[in-house]
């Protein structure tokens, strides 16, 4: 009944974001953009998609190298089946694969592994909360959604900031922080507390196995050639939707991006998807796209190409995801059945996820 309920939830998320997405949409002068579309540019994203794979997977390598030095191979089948399982899994359960199947490949604790996960997160949406921040400074108008944009790179530094200090406030009195928890939660549900103390328990020792400088550099330098990347890609795709393949007198709204402007609707992009929604993350995507775009392209640009782009970046990124995910599962003779019955903190289905705000 619990699962029912959430999938049901998820799905009423996306439904909302999907009708705001495509409200204003001019039919039309979207499927000529979809007609007109080269979509040979699909074919330098989708190596762009494959590098940010690879930059993803060596970047949490790194981070497990204090506990373990785990090969690419096994660490490969780990990231690339738990990042799918992140992407059809909703409200963010499947952050619990990654640890489940890290752990059946090393040594490495199931909870310690979780850590890592909950340190990307936090350094991610950092990192883009920066980002976003330094960027907004050049963007000449101030529109009501830049002030809508601007209020969600706060909320970013106030979650993921707030974390990281209680992570390292942790990490120097551990036991100060664990005697807190019990004393402010306890006091409202003990049963809860006595949960969470637990966790930053775990969390808190995990940490204390953090790599080297050599690989915490590394992890870094992983981290934004990872971004990096992402906003180069999206760039390149962009350029498949500028209308110069359509037919003489077809509706066709002309699409383009700089470098500067796709970094923009990145950034953009990650707050909406911090959004829980229906697997695929279908709705919160688009929805977050389109207000990226806004911020740069006229109405018109947008709910013609730029629902076409949005629509077309959307199912790139889940046919990469999904089918690096379903390869490395086939060659591995896994079943999703049984990484989601098992991959829960308990070794049961997962419930929930500490990095669920990520």
């Amino acid at each position: 009944m619990k699962r029912a309920v959430k999938l049901l939830a998820s799905v009423l998320v996306t439904v909302a974001f999907m009708w705001w997405a495509f409200r204003r949409t001019d039919w039309a002068a979207q499927f000529a953009s979809l007609k007109s579309a080269n979509y040979l540019w699909l074919l330098p994203y989708f190596v762009c998609l494959t590098l940010i794979h690879i930059f993803r997977t060596l970047r949490w390598g790194s981070l497990l190298s204090g506990m373990e030095r785990v090969p690419f191979r096994q660490l490969n089948e780990a990231s690339g089946i738990g990042f799918m399982m992140l992407l059809v899994l909703p409200f963010r359960l499947g952050e619990f694969a990654r640890p489940f199947l890290i752990a059946q490949r090393s040594s490495i604790r199931r909870s310690a592994a979780m850590t890592s996960v909950v340190l990307e997160r936090i350094v991610d949406g950092l990192f883009v909360a920066a980002s976003m921040r330094i960027l907004l400074f050049f963007v000449p108008t101030e529109t009501a959604e830049v002030r809508y944009v601007k209020l969600g790179s706060w909320l970013m530094f106030a979650v993921f900031g707030g974390g990281l200090l209680f992570l390292l406030f942790g990490l120097w009195q551990q036991e100060r922080t664990v005697r807190l928890i019990r004393a402010t939660v306890g006091r409202v549900a003990p049963g809860v507390a006595d949960k969470v103390a637990d966790i930053v328990d775990t969390f808190v020792g995990a940490m204390r196995q953090l790599p080297d400088a050599k690989q915490l550099v590394a992890f870094f330098a992983y981290t934004a050639a990872y971004w990096g990347i992402n906003g180069v890609g999206m760039m390149m795709l962009a350029r498949a939707f500028d209308c110069s393949g359509a037919a003489a007198g077809a509706v066709c709204q002309p699409l383009t991006l700089t470098l500067f402007q796709s970094y923009v609707v990145l950034c953009v992009l990650v707050v909406g998807l911090m959004i829980p929604a229906a697997p695929g993350m279908l709705g919160t995507f688009q929805a977050a796209t389109l207000v990226g775009l806004s911020l740069f392209l006229p109405p018109a640009v947008v709910n013609a190409g730029g629902l076409a782009y949005a629509n077309v970046l959307w199912l790139a990124q889940t046919v990469q995801t999904v089918g690096f995910g379903l390869l490395l599962m086939s060659l591995g003779h896994l079943s999703f059945r049984e990484i989601a019955g098992k991959m829960g903190p308990d070794g049961g289905p997962a419930s929930s996820s500490p990095s669920s705000a990520a």
